[in-house]
């Protein structure tokens, strides 16, 4: 088989089964519980180092670097690693790119100085992508970075770098893999022929790449992270086998929930059934509640691309990162942020800056985001997020992270702010990073008193130590000064498939017209004009939608095109009339759906009736 009319060659088999040989294997109570039973029963205590780390570096990079995202002149939008599905590349046509692969600027101790820097706990790195180029030295192909003019075995590096700063490595590996010959399907535009490949044949092969990785050579790993799992060829027996090998070579691992078939689009984890895989993983989106009860990891680009694209600059701010981060952890989740490195073997300087910045921050505030748990409160407070964490004596540490900090009257050196409402008593408030302030209680009950100036112009923590467990009140939406309630997309909670967008700030991708949206808020009694900030296209989006207030419809409403799902515009729905001040829910759904998806909806604001 030449590269050059069937892609990548592919070694004999026979090494697989020896890797796994020799002392390696399950502990003996794995043996008598069973493997899964076993994984569940140890969960805590492997996933302890994961649950205090909450801040991780996602590292996308192979051949696909090389293009950056173009193919024969043409740019492939958001393409990056996916390059040669978008520009339907056959095998043949994409294995040049071996030869080209030549990264000397690589410098594994600087990628995790960086991510150290950054304050990121572990590095979770692509040891083989889709195209199933392999970053390590495989005895199984020659479809590998030995075979590149690099010649350097790049996980070997990265994880003996990360072992040095006390970073923990773990890696990436796809399970669909678009060159190898036996594995199905196959692409449309795959022209080699299909009638001698075997898909059994395949996942021996996978299993002999997963034993390399995990017999030793790269140390002991804190998480195999398994995607490409949606295709019909892989099934749940076949992730519990698959992740019954993996724990047979190192049984302190970490997996998530790819290995099987647990996952819901993107919203990181189908909560029916009883899916394979220690945590979720919600890609590109933080989900408005959080998953109770289960572990997870937001995974998210800082542009549009995962690997390296050289014509994506649409970059989110630091800012934003960091607000992501902290809005992560006060739901109980972890940040995995990526960055796709230059085919030089340099991390783009556009990332450095932004982890640079989110590395300062989290030096002055880092103790409010490690080890610590979801918010004690049924909703996020208006002004920000909060963490918890408990300390010795029963007490319990909460983090305010103030985004909005109040404004204070002119010329004054103080403002007073209203805390989250609990019953505990409280003491030792302090300004993460501002120790020559001292935090007072204001003139009013549940208020302190805090400098006119905000710390930080991204996120000023205050840190307060409760008596006991935190005995909280629930937050309800209030009215804005001029009287208005504004409900924000960020701010919801979600059923359906429906998730929040960074990129608009909306909720989208309302292709369930099952899904719907609600919120809770409080305002007094009175009659108000429902305001809607909507956007769909008139060849994707449009539909109907209603409006319903504490589970009766109030309203029905035909959605507009606009020129955009970015596009967005003003629709009055109607009036609602409210006889008390008791909390209220207010919740959108679809009525009817006509084409793709219903809207992107961005904001809902109530407003006196004048």
């Amino acid at each position: 088989m030449s590269r050059s009319v069937l892609g990548p060659v592919v070694r004999p088999l026979a090494a697989c089964f020896l890797l796994a040989s020799g002392s390696l294997g399950l502990p003996a109570q794995a043996q008598e519980m069973g493997s899964r039973e076993w994984a569940q029963a140890t969960r805590d205590e492997r996933l302890g180092w994961f649950r205090d780390a909450r801040f991780g570096m996602f590292i996308h990079w192979g051949l696909y670097a090389v293009p950056g995202g173009v193919w024969n002149g043409t740019n492939h939008a958001g393409a990056g690693e996916w390059l040669m599905h978008s520009a339907k590349i056959t095998p043949a046509d994409y294995a040049p790119l071996q030869a080209q692969f030549n990264p000397v600027e690589f410098n594994a101790d600087e990628w995790v100085r960086i991510a150290k820097a950054a304050g990121q706990k572990y590095i979770v790195i692509t040891s083989k992508h889709h195209d199933g180029f392999a970053l390590f030295d495989s005895a199984l192909t020659e479809w590998d970075v030995m075979g590149t003019p690099f010649k350097r075995d790049i996980i070997k590096e990265l994880a003996d770098a990360c072992e040095r700063e006390g970073v923990v490595f773990c890696v990436y590996h796809s399970i669909m893999d678009w060159t190898h010959p036996d594995y199905l399907p196959r692409r449309g535009w795959d022209n080699r022929p299909t009638g001698t490949a075997d898909f059994d044949r395949y996942r021996e092969f996978m299993k002999g790449q997963l034993s390399e990785l995990l017999s030793g050579r790269y140390g002991d790993m804190g998480i195999l992270w398994f995607d490409g799992e949606w295709e019909d060829t892989w099934n749940h027996d076949l992730g519990l086998d698959l992740a019954r090998h993996v724990r047979t070579l190192q049984p302190s691992i970490i997996i998530n929930n790819r290995v099987d078939k647990g996952r819901r689009g993107m919203e990181g984890l189908d909560g029916e059934g009883e899916w394979e895989g220690d945590y979720g993983t919600p890609e590109q989106e933080i989900p408005a509640s959080g998953l109770p009860g289960v572990d997870w990891e937001t995974c998210m680009t800082m542009n549009g691309s995962w690997g390296f694209h050289q014509n994506d600059h649409h970059w989110k701010s630091a800012e934003s990162l960091v607000r992501n981060l902290v809005d992560i952890a006060s739901k109980g989740g972890n940040f995995l942020l990526n960055v796709g490195p230059q085919p030089d073997g340099r991390i783009p300087q556009a990332s450095i800056d932004r982890l640079t910045a989110m590395g300062d921050w989290m030096e002055t505030n880092g103790e409010s985001i490690y080890g610590t748990a979801a918010s004690p409160f049924n909703r996020a407070p208006s002004w920000g997020r909060v963490t918890q964490k408990p300390l010795p004596e029963g007490k319990t540490r909460l983090y305010l992270h103030i985004f909005d900090w109040p404004t204070a009257s002119a010329g004054a050196t103080m403002v007073e702010f209203t805390l989250p409402p609990f019953k505990n008593a409280w003491s030792n408030a302090r300004l993460l990073g501002n120790t020559g302030f001292r935090v007072m209680p204001g003139a009013e009950a549940g208020t302190v008193l805090l400098p006119a100036e905000a710390p930080s112009a991204v996120a000023s923590v205050l840190a307060i130590d409760l008596e006991g467990a935190p005995e909280v009140v629930a937050l309800f939406t209030a009215p804005a000064a001029d009287g208005s309630v504004n409900l924000a997309a960020r701010d919801a909670s979600l059923a359906g498939q429906l998730r929040y967008e960074d990129r608009f700030d909306n909720i989208g991708y309302w292709t369930d017209s099952m899904g719907r949206v609600w919120w809770e808020f409080a305002a007094p009694a009175g009659t108000y004009e429902i305001h809607c900030m909507v956007a769909a296209t008139a060849a994707e989006g449009g539909g109907r939608f209603a409006i319903e207030l504490d589970g009766s419809t109030v309203a029905q409403v035909d959605i507009p095109a606009t020129n955009g799902w970015g596009d967005f515009t003003n629709v009055k729905a109607g009036t609602v009339h409210m006889e008390n001040q008791d909390p209220h829910t207010i919740t959108i759904r679809a009525v009817d759906k006509p084409r793709m998806a219903l809207m992107n909806l961005r904001e809902v604001r109530l407003v006196p009736a004048k």
